[in-house]
């Protein structure tokens, strides 16, 4: 779609990269979109908000305390008054208002009072963009529903560091703002998922049990994204301390026994992502009351019994997905012992990532995957699980387009 007649409340905060707003404003009105200007104090360092207005051939927006603007509660009326609020370059300091909600300057008053979609570029120095509590900020305001784009790696303009921290370019930008505003692009409308999450618990006692380091937030990020995509979801999770995705339907379990049972009671789908760490064996018989430890007493054996191999069950079953996608968490051999799965299991795509200790993927925030198909491997870079989330998504609708 183009934005013709799309209204977007651009806000322009502090930083180098706020020159390239200015091509911004030229390309979103270009697609027909009418462009009001926000600037902070900071944005106005680096950019003018007379070249601003006039390629948005609009008045600029600086002062919360406006005379001429607030009269009528200017701030709520800006907030309001648009089909989309754009941040572009959104700063560090911007990111951190926004996840704690704080209003002290135009533009943090409008994000905290608009009801419209809010989509942010991030832009700063890769080192501040990699600080847990900009990690954090993020995870923040994804998990509240603001999308992003970007930002991009490369050699910073201000410093010459290379890393990630550059702005998205504006084009892509204004496929991501038309991808947001456009309700319509659903490529999984009318598709069906099952995806699986989190570890299961395997019970030794009442109150011991097996499990995986394994905290849902990739399986998560991946349900939520299919159903923006438009899937139908059923979400199959073990034991998480993380919110549900928006818009799926969550079915929770703990053991592995009871994930296979949920999963094949959703067949028949369209597509299944098994990104669950279920845990390989189980204890033959646990134990109907705690386990006592008495003196002098060696442990009692634990007898263990293979779990039942719910990726493969998936993959041959007579009400086969169309598409089915499994997770190889490894610690050596990543690439082999991956593609022996895809082979074994009877999936079309394989995504490994290496789990040991020193990558902090189990847990963590971030994850570097290489995806295995049929007939060739792709290696993705290092990014956050929302990303992997969104690149995985159009990987999957792709394969149904």
């Amino acid at each position: 779609m183009t934005l013709q007649g799309k209204r977007i409340l651009l806000i322009i905060s502090g930083g180098i990269a706020a020159y390239k707003s200015l091509d911004l404003i030229r390309r979103l009105r270009e697609r027909g979109a009418s462009v009001r200007p926000l600037m902070t104090a900071g944005a106005q360092a680096f950019v003018t908000p007379l070249a601003v207005g006039a390629l948005a051939a609009d008045k600029v927006f600086t002062d919360l305390f406006s005379r001429e603007d607030e009269h009528d509660v200017g701030h709520i009326r800006l907030a309001r008054d648009c089909d989309l609020v754009l941040i572009a370059p959104a700063t560090a300091d911007l990111m951190a208002k926004m996840a704690h909600g704080l209003a002290d300057d135009l533009a943090s008053t409008v994000l905290l009072a608009t009801i419209r979609p809010v989509l942010v570029a991030p832009a700063m120095n890769p080192r501040m963009w990699a600080h847990p509590a900009t990690r954090r900020n993020h995870a923040t305001l994804a998990a509240d529903g603001i999308r992003f784009v970007g930002p991009a790696s490369g050699e910073m303009a201000e410093s010459g560091e290379k890393g990630e921290g550059r702005m998205a370019e504006p084009l892509e930008i204004v496929a991501a703002a038309e991808a947001l505003l456009d309700d319509s692009l659903k490529p999984l409308a009318g598709k069906t998922a099952i995806v699986t999450s989190g570890p299961t618990h395997e019970p030794i006692d009442p109150v011991r049990y097996i499990a995986n380091r394994s905290s849902g937030k990739q399986g998560h990020a991946i349900a939520g994204e299919l159903a923006r995509l438009g899937a139908e979801v059923t979400l199959v999770s073990g034991p998480v301390t993380i919110a549900d995705p928006k818009g799926v339907r969550v079915v929770r379990v703990e053991r592995a026994e009871e994930m296979r049972d949920a999963v094949l009671a959703a067949l028949p789908a369209d597509i299944a992502v098994m990104v669950a760490a279920v845990a390989d064996w189980r204890v033959e018989t646990a134990a109907g009351n705690k386990i006592k430890k008495r003196p002098g007493e060696t442990p009692p054996p634990l007898v263990l019994t293979e779990n039942p191999d719910i990726l493969k069950a998936v993959g041959h079953h007579s009400l086969r997905p169309k598409l089915v996608v499994g997770f190889a968490a490894e610690t050596q051999d990543v690439a082999e012992n991956g593609r022996a799965k895809l082979e074994r299991k009877g999936a079309d795509y394989i995504v490994a990532n290496d789990v040991s200790p020193h990558t902090g993927v189990m847990g963590g925030d971030r994850n570097t995957v290489k995806i295995i198909g049929k007939a060739s491997d792709e290696d993705w870079p290092d990014m956050d699980k929302r990303a992997v989330a969104e690149r995985l998504g159009r990987l999957i609708a792709s394969h149904f387009s």
